[in-house]
């Protein structure tokens, strides 16, 4: 699974093209932890690492990764990983995920630990307590597992104490949600299924889902979600809300309405640019460049609406971007903007409306001032 950052702009991709190649997989940091903990523990108790070292994915795939690093002392070994992310754009890529196993008492079990670059939880609603590392369930289940599996291996109890390190991890995340999570100190350890998959929607999808989970546990009332960079920007200034209550949406419009439909907020803020919402008003909940487009006879419509003349609609229709229809509009004072955050409005309450969920639409200009707002509650 990826670390993605949020988008630094809110229009368009206009050099947006598709590959001409198949995109190359890479490794979660679920994996190469699990990896480096196995050569490690295997050197603990042969005297020499495995490389590359070879271990089981949930899904039943076998990789192998080359060492990077290796450190044998009298009670402890370290070993390893550098994080190969495919053609995925993930921060983490190029990272090195570093795995120390140390004995400790008997009957102690599988202790985990949060080494440098590795964060800690500090708030409710992750899939980890408050007070542990930042350890996702799935790589503590596939860490734990190779533990026992060479324990059993060399007829020894599993009790070993495993510190997972990624040198410069604190500066990572700070191009990541954690800070926003309550995840402090480094990145996160993630992966369900040990595989990456280029521009996969999932990571953002789930980071969406994590964000609401911890606004919840807090007790929220009123959470806020962005398309980008400016967008966000604009919200900040106007309301100065608690980080938490800051959900990275993207262009994953139905990834955040659809998980508020099954876990309810009273009160969302949806901020935009022109573009984004006017594809949110016309029923997309997907706002990517490849997968959703404006369509300019929506826009001449809507201005037909407020006023605008039959020949000045169809300059809309025939404008070449949403920017330019805009302008049409705002040069014959017709609030276009103000008709698309309407139906934007409509768009999304009707995603949540069994819930009730409140939701407010701000449309904001590509300098980040506002253009229009409204509300839908009913």
């Amino acid at each position: 699974m990826t670390q993605p950052t949020l988008p630094d702009s809110d229009e368009d991709d206009a050099g947006l093209r598709k590959p001409d190649k198949p995109l190359r997989r890479g490794w979660t940091t679920g994996a190469c932890a699990t990896a480096a903990t196995k050569a490690a523990l295997a050197a603990l108790l042969e005297g020499k690492f495995p490389d590359p070292v070879t271990i089981t994915l949930p899904k039943g795939e076998t990789p192998s990764f080359a060492l990077a690093h290796e450190d044998l002392g009298n009670d402890h070994a370290k070993a390893g990983i550098i994080k190969d992310a495919g053609d995925d754009p993930d921060v983490t890529h190029g990272a090195m995920i570093i795995a120390q196993v140390r004995r400790t008492r008997p009957g102690a079990g599988i202790i985990f630990k949060a080494g440098s670059g590795v964060g800690m939880v500090t708030k409710k609603g992750l899939p980890i307590e408050p007070g542990k590392p930042a350890i996702n369930p799935v790589p503590r289940k596939m860490i734990r597992e190779v533990v026992e599996e060479i324990a059993n291996k060399h007829a020894v109890a599993p009790d070993f104490e495993v510190t997972i390190s990624v040198p410069g991890g604190e500066e990572l995340a700070r191009k990541t949600w954690n800070p926003r999570l309550g995840i402090v100190g480094g990145i996160s350890i993630l992966g369900t299924t040990g595989v990456v998959h280029p521009f996969s929607c999932a990571a953002w999808i789930h980071s969406i889902h994590r964000g609401v989970d911890v606004a919840r546990a807090a007790g929220l009332q009123h959470v806020f979600a962005a398309t980008g960079s400016t967008s966000e920007a604009a919200l900040v200034r106007t309301f100065s809300p608690d980080e938490i209550a800051m959900i990275d949406m993207g262009d994953f419009a139905g990834g955040l309405l659809k998980y508020l439909r099954a876990h309810p907020i009273p009160r969302l803020t949806i901020a935009g640019g022109f573009a984004k919402m006017t594809k949110l008003a016309q029923g997309y909940l997907d706002l990517h460049s490849s997968r959703s487009q404006v369509d300019l006879g929506f826009l001449a419509t809507l201005a037909r609406k407020r006023g605008l003349t039959q020949q000045l609609s169809l300059a809309i229709q025939a404008a070449n971007t949403a920017k330019e229809a805009l302008e049409i509009a705002q040069e014959n004072q017709i609030n276009l903007a103000g008709e698309v955050a309407d139906k934007a409005a409509e768009s999304a309450f009707e995603v949540v409306k069994q819930q009730g969920v409140r939701i407010d639409i701000i449309v904001v200009d590509r300098s980040g001032d506002l253009l229009a707002k409204s509300f839908r509650d009913e």
